[in-house]
Formats: structure tokens, sequence, C-alpha cells
């Protein structure tokens, strides 16, 4: 979608309209993107299993296609379901921080890292949870500026770019996710964000 305006909708991020989150859900399905609101910033939910929307994605952001997405998840399960291994270490961070700014990578059965994020944001969750794909979900803005804390910052680069955008008002966090390396020995700290790296390492040093 390059030529017309992309559909803003308004939403309430705490009790979100079914039907919009239906409607939005169907369009990840299909092969849309999807900005919306997460408690950090704005992200841009596409199908992890359509090629071709992925291949748009890292488009869109200017991304290189040797840096993988983060999967956005609703339910712990997937992570097993999607052929990833729970450590203790990824344990203890879950309990503690999700749903929350805390992105987890773990290893795959055939070795490569996958990061994983379970947002603190009820209308993020149930798009998630309706689109009943794995949906990966980088920060709404074209890599090297600035995340956006609104549904109008997304816009400012991405308007006809991408299909809906959800507008939920100004982000809680506004400062975007911890990313943590749980594949290391021991874990690495790769980005801190809304978690300090002090947080992290008392959970993980806890009982």
């Amino acid at each position: 979608m390059t030529s017309s305006r992309t559909l803003a909708i308004k939403l309430d991020p705490d009790k979100p309209d079914k039907d919009v989150i239906a409607y939005s859900a169907g369009v990840i399905r299909n092969g849309g993107i999807v900005a919306f609101p997460t408690e950090t910033v704005y992200g841009l939910a596409a199908n992890l299993l359509d090629d071709k929307a992925v291949e748009k994605l890292y488009s869109i952001k200017s991304r290189p296609r040797s840096k993988p997405f983060t999967v956005h998840i609703a339910d712990v399960g997937i992570i097993k379901r999607m052929g990833c291994r729970l450590t203790g270490s990824a344990e203890r961070l879950i309990k503690k921080f999700w749903p929350g700014p805390l992105t987890i990578i773990l290893k795959s059965r055939n070795g490569r890292p996958v990061g994983f994020r379970m947002p603190a944001n009820a209308a993020a969750l149930e798009l998630i949870s309706a689109s009943g794909v794995p949906v990966v979900a980088p920060s709404a803005y074209i890599s090297g500026r600035r995340p956006p804390t609104s549904a109008r910052g997304a816009l400012k680069d991405l308007d006809g770019k991408i299909d809906i955008v959800l507008d939920a008002g100004r982000t809680k966090v506004g400062v975007e996710s911890t990313v943590i390396d749980i594949t290391a020995s021991p874990p690495v700290i790769l980005r801190e964000g809304a978690i300090s790296s002090r947080a992290l390492r008392k959970a993980l040093n806890s009982k």
C-alpha cells in the first residue's frame, strides 16, 4: 500500500472496540501492516508467516535483512510452539516483567536466536491474539529515527506506506523495551530501555 493514505482508527487502549480489533487482525492475517500502540512506543504488526508482508516491513523501515524482527505474543505457550526453549533465567524474567517492556532473546531448535515480547497494553494483546498468527512488530519508524509515542508520530513517516494505524493516544512509557539475550552465558543486555540493567540482574539472581 503506497499510493493511498493510511486508515487511522481511534481506539481505547484499555477497552478496545472488538470490531476494530477483528478488522485489523484480519488485515494482518492477509498480509497487511498495522501500526498499533504498546506501553512503550507504537509498533508495526505483520504476519511472520507471510514472506511478502515481512519483506514489505523490511522495506518500509529501511532495515537490514540480517536484523530479525521481534515476535510479539499474547500467550507464553507460543514460545514453545515456535520451537524455542524456556530456560530458568527466561522463566524468572517472564514471571517478573511480562507483560511489560522487556524483549527476551531465546534459541530455537535450529539454533537461531528469536526475540519475544509480551506488551502490557490491552489493545496490543487483543490484536495479537485475534490475529491468530505469529506477529512481528518492530517500532513504527524508519530505522535511524526516533520511535513514535503517538499515532501522529507513526504517520509522520509512514502515512500511505502501511494499511492502518490504531490511534490510542500517547503511550504510557514512551521508551523502547529493554532487550536481553538469554542465549549467552551469562545473559547479555543488548539494549537498555524501560527496564534497567540493575532490575534485570536482581531478577536473574533471585531464587
